[in-house]
């Protein structure tokens, strides 16, 4: 039976605020800081662990082989002679947020009737430039089975891809046929736009979307300039409901005006920037909830303990709710590390509607398995990890050894085998 699944990635032993994410306020402000990997991983896996408690289904991703010595090599150099900035980007623990890891297009949306997932590139942050190669690893082994999916590896360059962060789909039920709406920005003062109109178009392209079901919208300029990097830091949608900022859009009206049509049944839920600012929007990561259906048949939006933190938006959050919206439970939790490093609760997950039995199981999560997970983290996982820390060889080592473990633990070896 389809489903929708939430894929979290499992926050690395290199968690660190090196500060390399340009556009990302919170990055910037926390950059030189010390970070705490154990915590910040321990943070998601509560996470997971209550949406499995909430009736929800859950998989996860493994962190990436960190430092990423095969990209070094690439650049003529390795981690004892690299300068600082290269070897922070080799140590990157990014790819923790999942929702960039692909884009993914469920089987009642495509032609052949398969779930399609495009790795994203993510050329426009050297950091995260990299990851592509072992996200498109772990995506053909856990969505190995061709009778229900389609891996595709990333749109070229220059066309930059971040994923699932720039991408919503709504319909009348997940496992019905659904409307994708790809968003793409042009500029944001200061700030680059990391998601291209020509990607979203390919990537829909791909995916053999009825192009009456597809949508190309663009991003506001003044939700890039004000922190808004990603889509999805200012709206997210979930099965008929749009949940969104006044000035996510740079044509709302035309958007909502399109969307009614191909989806009458839609509820657009709009937070005026009258009641909610973009800033506290963005510093409370509001929109960067996850909303999900609960097995009750009613949403509910799993939030950062920021969300709680800003009046502004717990105020009007309340007031949702207390006036019968569709949005009806909010769940808090404390999820501050990968906050401080500029990602909430959607940052840290992709979503796949599937099957979770044509998923390999090793990538599902269960109580036993998170608990596994959570004793070998507590055991490896670094408590602190400052800046100046990255260059020590020692850490390297305990870092490809912790990482190492996580792959035996879960019975994933091939994960920690080869260059990718």
């Amino acid at each position: 039976m389809l489903t929708e699944i939430n894929f979290d990635g499992i926050v690395g032993p290199s968690h660190n605020y090196a500060g390399l994410s340009l556009g990302n306020l919170a990055s910037a402000k926390n950059a030189g800081k010390v970070a705490r990997p154990r915590a910040a991983a321990l943070q998601g896996l509560a996470k997971m662990r209550a949406n499995l408690e909430r009736g929800l289904a859950q998989g996860f991703f493994l962190p990436q082989r960190r430092p990423d010595e095969g990209w070094l090599r690439q650049l003529g150099t390795d981690m004892a002679a690299a300068s600082a900035p290269l070897r922070a980007n080799a140590l990157s623990a990014s790819s923790m947020w999942a929702a960039n890891a692909a884009t993914v297009s469920p089987g009642p949306d495509t032609a052949d009737g398969r779930c399609h997932l495009t790795v994203a590139n993510l050329v426009t942050m050297p950091h995260r430039s990299h990851e592509w190669r072992e996200t498109l690893a772990q995506l053909q082994i856990a969505f190995a089975n061709e009778a229900h999916f389609a891996v595709h590896p990333p749109v070229p360059a220059p066309f930059g891809d971040e994923g699932a962060a720039n991408h919503m789909r709504l319909c009348a039920g997940h496992d019905r046929p659904g409307i994708e709406v790809f968003v793409y920005g042009e500029s944001g003062g200061p700030f680059p736009a990391r998601q291209h109109r020509e990607a979203s178009a390919a990537v829909a392209r791909l995916h053999a979307l009825a192009p009456e079901r597809t949508v190309l919208a663009l991003q506001s300029e003044a939700a890039i300039a004000a922190g808004a990097f990603h889509n999805d830091v200012v709206a997210v949608a979930n099965e008929r409901v749009l949940f969104t900022h006044e000035q996510a859009f740079a044509d709302r009206e035309g958007l909502y005006t399109e969307l009614r049509g191909k989806l009458p049944e839609i509820e657009i839920v709009e937070v005026p920037a009258s009641a909610v600012s973009l800033a506290d929007a963005i510093s409370s990561y509001l929109f960067n909830a996850q909303l999900v259906t609960l097995p009750s048949d009613e949403m509910a939006l799993v939030l950062p303990g920021e969300a709680r933190e800003t009046p502004a938006v717990w105020q009007w959050l309340e007031a949702h709710v207390a006036g019968n919206g569709p949005i009806r439970h909010l769940f808090v939790h404390d999820l501050r590390e990968s906050m401080a490093n500029g990602g909430g609760p959607a940052c840290l997950r992709l979503r796949v509607v599937a099957d979770p039995a044509t998923v390999d199981p090793r990538f599902i999560a269960t109580p036993e398995k998170l608990s596994a997970i959570e004793a070998l983290v507590a055991r490896l996982w670094p408590e602190q990890l400052a800046v100046e820390d990255l260059a020590s060889p020692a850490l390297w080592h305990e870092l490809v050894a912790a990482r190492a473990a996580l792959c035996r633990e879960l019975g994933l070896e091939e994960l920690d085998r080869g260059a990718f």
